[in-house]
């Protein structure tokens, strides 16, 4: 659902592709390839909020902030399902792991990855391509151009989402069976370790 918000309607590039169980309200700027989950709430009513190309927001994200604040997530920005990001700017091709709290006026640097569950405090500045994890969040070393790669590459399939979910999803009432015929889904991605192994 797109919201206008004290005279803000949300402005969505052609190709983005918003759930329509997601949110998006008011002072909202969305740009090229960008998906959107759902359940995602962004709420640009007490200030703006970009959202640069290519970026994703999963399932059950909320992106809000302070009063009179302006945030950014910068192009290629990857925030995993249940991330909260208020009122801090999220760099560009940063990942933003499951259920991480990002608060008010942090600053996470480019090409950072934020752990699964951590909570970066207000006014923290993570420098670029730091790896941050725990509660409070600490740098605990930097990514490597490995692990950047891979994230690099998991981006990537969200970027091509919005295109995939416009031209193939649809409401549908289930089947009651399984079909013999049912296709099998191609594995075009692994975790860090399984590359590893390879």
């Amino acid at each position: 659902m797109i919201y206008e918000f004290k005279g803000f309607i949300p402005v969505i590039h052609e190709s983005a592709f918003i759930h329509p169980q997601a949110a998006v309200t008011g002072n909202v700027i969305i740009g090229k390839d960008v998906y959107i989950g759902p359940g995602a709430a962004i709420r640009g009513d007490w200030g703006g909020i970009i959202i640069e190309d290519g970026c994703n927001v999963q399932e059950n994200c909320t992106i809000h902030m302070f009063p009179g604040k302006d945030i950014v997530l910068k192009e290629g920005a990857h925030i995993g399902h249940g991330a909260i990001v208020h009122g801090a700017n999220i760099g560009r091709n940063c990942l933003i792991g499951m259920n991480a709290v990002i608060m008010d006026d942090a600053d996470i640097g480019d090409e950072s990855i934020v752990g699964a569950l951590c909570f970066v405090k207000a006014e923290t500045k993570i420098p670029p391509r730091s790896i941050v994890v725990g509660n409070p969040g600490v740098i605990v070393k930097s990514v490597s151009d490995e692990m950047l790669a891979w994230k690099t590459k998991g981006t990537q399939l969200y970027q091509q989402l919005p295109k995939e979910m416009y031209e193939t999803w649809k409401p549908v009432e289930p089947l009651r069976e399984i079909p013999a015929n049912r296709p099998v889904q191609e594995r075009n991605y692994m975790t860090l370790e399984e590359t590893r192994k390879k």
